[in-house]
């Protein structure tokens, strides 16, 4: 096996995250989930004319998350009656739930699916924005200047997995039981959040997850690509990094190694070892916090690249929730 660039994979194996995690974050999370709990979602299902198919009816699906954004996703199901299963789609960074017809073989196997928008990204999603300080560059560091931690961006988009999923599981046709998430990249870190704070879902197979770690990030100085606003951050608001341990911690709330610990979902975790975009030790500092039962699949010369036979093992674990 080629060594990684990163540690060597015994010590990735026992890797428990550098990035710090701040003394209020369960609090800070229960506290957010409260505040979704209480809202009214507005539900709004529309027939989409994008796509006729003979076996699946396609919605555009909108509801309001917190802070009053109007979100979007494609929302997919089959014609046939009964209680189906379902899977929730989340995408890369800047991206968007893409277009209908390659969601089509879950609907076929019985499955409902609903791809969520990002807000802000690349979708139809609204970004209300409210934050003091910078928006000079990127989603990682939006609200990191403001006083409030509440601000976050990333906090807000988490939320909204956890309350599509909710919404999700409330539809008639949706067995609330069998729900599973999946995603790569900034897809496989909103998988991770989404089944921390939706403890229902039942399978989980995130992609080599993006957003965790910060601090082992930058210390690797692989703060470019995905993660280059984090050095254009301290470059312009903190050049002598007067303020280091106080922004990492920040990032902290919204680092997904700390949201790890509250999975209950069974968890297929995908990684490359080769992975200069978000390197491996990040996403170990992860998979190492999950508890549930969980599988990682190593690429041992593969990067933050298409992974050979990914979405049809991908495919064959979300089966189980047809059983």
């Amino acid at each position: 096996m080629p060594l990684t660039f990163d540690k060597p994979l015994p010590e990735l194996q026992t890797y428990q995250g550098l990035n710090p995690r701040p003394a209020d974050f369960e609090a800070y999370w229960d506290a957010a989930l409260r505040e979704m709990h209480a809202l009214d979602a507005r539900l709004e299902l529309r027939p989409s004319p994008a796509l006729q198919t003979r076996g699946a009816e396609c919605f555009d699906l909108y509801f309001t998350g917190v802070g009053g954004a109007r979100l979007h996703a494609k929302y997919l199901r089959p014609k046939t009656a009964g209680r189906h299963p379902a899977v929730l789609q989340f995408h890369g960074y800047s991206g968007s739930s893409g277009d209908w017809l390659d969601k089509l073989a879950y609907v076929a196997e019985g499955f409902c699916v609903a791809a969520l928008d990002c807000r802000g990204q690349g979708g139809l999603s609204e970004d209300v924005g409210g934050v003091k300080g910078n928006t000079l560059r990127g989603q990682i560091v939006r609200g990191l200047d403001d006083p409030d931690p509440r601000k976050l961006l990333f906090r807000q988009i988490f939320l909204d997995t956890a309350q599509l999923a909710r919404l999700v599981m409330s539809q008639p046709e949706v067995d609330p039981g069998r729900v599973g998430a999946m995603g790569p990249s900034q897809g496989g870190a909103l998988t991770i959040a989404c089944a921390a704070l939706e403890p229902r879902v039942r399978l989980a197979a995130p992609v080599y997850p993006f957003l965790c770690d910060y601090q082992r990030v930058w210390e690797m100085d692989q703060a470019k690509d995905a993660y280059e606003e984090l050095c254009q951050h301290f470059r312009t608001f903190d050049p002598r990094h007067e303020r280091e341990q106080a922004l990492f911690t920040k990032l902290g709330y919204i680092d997904i190694q700390h949201l790890a610990p509250r999975i209950e979902a069974e968890v297929l975790f995908f990684t490359g070892l080769m992975d200069t975009v978000c390197p491996p030790s990040t996403q170990f500092a992860v998979y190492n916090k999950i508890r549930a039962p969980k599988h990682m699949v190593l690429y041992p010369d593969f990067g933050h690249e298409p992974l050979p036979g990914l979405g049809d093992q991908t495919f064959n674990f979300m089966r189980q929730l047809l059983a």
